[in-house]
């Protein structure tokens, strides 16, 4: 009997336990807050990103002009011309000859011409044949000319101030006409080109004067800016049917030389919006790739809803469409809840929330 009286008195208190204990963690659900605020409608600035292509403004081959043995390389790679530096030396001996053979001819036409000159004077010959000598002579001074430009072509010069890249043959090389020496970068401006979609372009060329969109920066590899701001100079003409997109084209100052033709990166381009309606992204979240929020309505009972967003910022969306500027969404403890649930809420303004994240945007 004690046995039973002992084992009837330990359910009793246990179950005077649970009861105790399950009317505790209902007054505390029943405590629980959660914060609820609203979009904030406001003008503000998104930044844009768009993968890009950095170029030099000059990039060319240096190819041979003539046909021979390189005979000598007079800079290095990597290393930085002046416009008429000398770069590559053809071996010019056959163009010498060539040179020393029309000069030659053109001496022994221009002989020819002085005594046909001679004769004409004293109407020995005719005016005619005068003509054909000094035809004869200006076609041998046309051919010195052209031996010169020849051998002048067995020398490689710098079209342009700017910086070699690595060699296409060796010293000692035959290289025929056309073959391919280097390559040089004028790099003292670069052209960076980037693909804008469509509806993005409209909304630059709706506000570029107004606002002074030209300028735009230029996101590095290594996640740092550009110390120089560009220009947006050109816009090309069609879109591309199969992306939508458009090509811009940015001309940046390079006077450190930092950029280099080939290199990648990105553009910022800053762009305004009008009565934006901004949330912050912790009252988000995610289902199939698809951003949903919890709306609160008149019965204080949660409901998702799916939002397109328009943009986004650190700590914010910019939405699009699925709410009104009047909604009630839940700010924190996504988690915690569930669909239909009723909650007790404080309401926080829209205005401090924004203000209390880490933004960038005003």
């Amino acid at each position: 009997m004690k046995k039973i009286l002992m084992l009837m008195l330990m359910s009793l208190c246990a179950l005077f336990g649970y009861t105790s204990c399950s009317h505790k963690e209902e007054e505390k659900e029943e405590e629980v807050k959660f914060s609820v605020t609203s979009p904030l409608q406001k003008d503000t600035t998104i930044t844009n990103q768009y993968v890009c292509q950095i170029r030099s403004i000059q990039h060319i081959e240096v190819r041979a002009l003539e046909k021979g043995y390189l005979q000598k390389i007079f800079v290095d790679e990597g290393q930085y011309v002046r416009k008429g530096q000398i770069m590559f030396q053809i071996l010019p001996i056959q163009y010498q000859a060539e040179l020393q053979k029309a000069e030659a001819e053109a001496n022994f036409v221009a002989v020819e011409y002085n005594n046909t000159k001679s004769l004409a004077d004293s109407n020995i010959v005719s005016k005619n044949e005068l003509a054909l000598a000094k035809a004869k002579l200006d076609k041998a001074k046309a051919e010195v000319s052209l031996a010169k430009v020849h051998l002048g072509f067995t020398e490689v010069r710098a079209p342009f101030d700017g910086i070699m890249d690595h060699f296409q043959v060796r010293l000692g090389s035959l290289v025929n006409e056309g073959d391919l020496l280097t390559t040089l970068s004028d790099n003292s401006k670069m052209w960076v080109y980037f693909n804008v979609p469509e509806a993005e372009y409209l909304n630059y060329k709706t506000h570029a004067q107004q606002e002074n969109l030209n300028n735009v920066n230029l996101l590095m590899a290594n996640n740092q800016v550009f110390g120089h701001p560009g220009v947006v100079q050109t816009i090309e003409a069609d879109f591309n049917n199969e992306t939508g997109n458009i090509a811009f084209r940015a001309t940046f100052p390079n006077p450190n030389g930092l950029l280099r033709h080939g290199e990648t990166g990105n553009i910022q381009m800053t762009l305004p919006l009008k009565n934006a309606m901004i949330i912050p992204q912790k009252a988000t979240f995610e289902v199939l790739e698809k951003k949903y929020v919890y709306v609160v309505d008149k019965e204080n009972k949660i409901r998702s809803r799916e939002i397109t967003i328009a943009s986004e910022l650190p700590h914010i969306f910019v939405v699009k469409s699925g709410l009104e500027p009047t909604d009630k969404i839940l700010l924190e403890g996504l988690r915690q809840v569930k669909e239909n649930q009723k909650i007790d809420y404080k309401f926080l303004a829209p205005a401090s929330v924004i203000s209390h994240l880490d933004l960038y945007a005003e």
